[in-house]
């Protein structure tokens, strides 16, 4: 592999590489193992490009992955990422990026340590358990509310609205804004880059959403009693512990974070096992397995491709590569769950695999904060649909759905399915 020597400071070697890997395409979307693992043969990391033009340094294997992820030097604060990368990135434009992207993700420590401390209790196991009943009867009222008989697709009727009525139960999103919601914001998620004809209706959602959030906030001041997370974030920005930015960073990535990668994940899924009938029996006969089934059917295609953005503040060896400051550093957690160093047969979906290490919400103090409340509602959604959709198939050849163009992240926004009845 070509290396760069320490010290040259050049703006994103990685943009411009004539043999960096495209990340994008079809073919690539439909099913990227098959580069992975030529990628994760060749070494732990590899110049790639993606749709925008902008370049990275991509990380694959499951031990550099696991590194990286815990790697101290390497922070998420975009702003150290060099000017290169930053005309390119499809980051959002002004003044969305300074107003709504200082959540979480972006974050390092110590900022990143405090704001986390304000949503772990929220999503903590113990109160996602307690809410296990709740959530189970929101996703009966949605399987009711799908055709007796015949088919439908399970992504418009159930998948695409899950997530987020169960979101809305546990952050404390009043009804009035609960009906409000668009769901189209979601896709702000998908970056669409500065250069793409459809940059202006990208920047359309995001002004809406932000209006939404301005509202929101307004609306949960005027309630102060409110100790539901969305009343205490406004409570701690009351008080001084939060900027007003990081408050609407905070209930963006909630509103769309907290959704949209478990509705990707329930078709990840949906459509692994519709691809694999007999698991798909095996489970509904036998639903004691769904903890274990969820956890493999999280390594085997997760909805989490690609993490986002990492950066050196300085020149610096990574898996034995010079990568220079401000280059962009992403990890595949798809290859690295699919490392046969790590994981016997990783090809194979195997429901007793065990243990399932898999790194499919991440690792280190970036560790998804949601895990807990994704995992349970993984477990019952697929449940409920097994057990009440007797005779689940595909409509048509799954290997025919379109998957949907993320740069990050796997799945489909239309599944069509058939079944015999409605239980």
């Amino acid at each position: 592999m070509t290396r760069i020597e320490p010290g040259t400071n050049r703006p994103d070697r990685t943009t411009n590489d004539p043999h960096a890997v495209e990340l994008y395409g079809r073919e690539y979307k439909r099913d990227p193992y098959p580069l992975y693992a030529k990628l994760r043969d060749a070494g732990p990391i590899h110049r790639v490009r993606f749709p925008s033009g902008v370049g990275a340094w991509l990380v694959t294997g499951y031990d550099a992955a696991h590194a990286t992820l815990n790697d101290p030097r390497l922070g998420k604060n975009h702003d150290l990422g060099n000017d290169r990368w930053r005309a390119l990135a499809s980051i959002m434009p002004e003044p969305q990026h300074t107003e709504l992207q200082v959540h979480l993700l972006h974050q390092d420590p110590p900022r990143h340590t405090a704001l986390r401390r304000l949503v772990t209790d929220a999503f903590a196991p113990r109160r996602v358990d307690a809410l296990r009943p709740r959530i189970q009867k929101i996703a009966d009222d949605l399987v009711d509310a799908m055709p007796a008989g015949g088919g439908a697709d399970v992504m418009a009727c159930f998948a695409t609205r899950f997530p987020f009525r169960v979101l809305a139960e546990v952050i404390g999103l009043p009804a009035e804004f609960a009906a409000r919601f668009r769901r189209e914001w979601c896709k702000v998620v998908q970056p669409v880059g500065p250069r793409d004809p459809r940059r202006a209706g990208y920047e359309a959602l995001l002004r809406e959403l932000q209006g939404y959030i301005a509202d929101l906030v307004a609306d949960r001041r005027a309630d102060p009693d409110d100790d539901g997370l969305l009343g205490r974030l406004v409570a701690a920005h009351t008080a001084g512990e939060l900027t007003r930015a990081e408050l609407d960073s905070m209930i963006f990535q909630l509103l769309v974070a907290g959704q949209e990668p478990v509705t990707n994940q329930i078709s990840t899924a949906l459509v692994t096992l519709l691809r694999h009938p007999g698991h798909l029996d095996r489970l509904r006969e036998a639903p004691a397995l769904l903890p274990a089934a969820v956890e493999e059917l999280l390594r085997y295609d997760s909805a989490f491709e690609l993490t986002t953005w990492r950066f050196l503040a300085a020149d610096d060896d990574l898996h034995g590569t010079a990568v220079p400051a401000g280059d962009s550093v992403i990890v595949s957690l798809c290859a690295a769950n699919r490392d046969p160093k790590r994981f016997p047969e990783p090809d194979t979906l195997d429901f007793d695999r065990s243990p399932n290490p898999h790194l499919a919400f991440g690792h280190g103090i970036h560790f998804c904060p949601a895990a807990a409340l994704a995992r349970v509602e993984l477990q019952v959604a697929l449940g409920t649909l097994l057990a009440r959709l007797p005779g689940l198939a595909p409509a048509a050849t799954v290997d025919d759905v379109a998957w949907i163009p993320a740069v990050l992240a796997r799945g489909v926004d239309t599944l069509p399915v058939t079944y015999t009845e409605r239980a």
